[in-house]
């Protein structure tokens, strides 16, 4: 099986962030960044990192989080370390 792409990791990140923050998939674009523009705090972070552990299997602690400036970021990241693992949910 072919890894997914980039575009369809941005696809599930999208759907968490809708998940957890509500967030309108429109703001939740590669440049986004996440504390300036879509307004993550840390204990938003602890949330993410736990639902991107359970989405891909990876582990995703705050610390590696906080690393992550930008939705890109977070894409690569996940590409990165594990994008076989990417369930894909179809949830936007």
């Amino acid at each position: 099986m072919e890894p997914p792409s980039n575009e369809q990791v941005l696809h599930e990140v999208q759907g968490m962030m809708k998940e957890l923050f509500q967030l309108d998939v429109d703001r939740v674009q590669p440049g986004a960044r996440l504390v300036q523009d879509l307004e993550l705090d840390s204990l938003d972070a602890i949330d993410l990192a736990v639902l991107v552990e359970e989405k891909t299997g990876l582990k995703f602690d705050e610390a590696r989080i906080r690393k992550l400036k930008t939705v890109a970021d977070l894409v690569a990241s996940i590409h990165e370390h594990g994008p076989n693992r990417v369930q894909r949910t179809g949830t936007t």
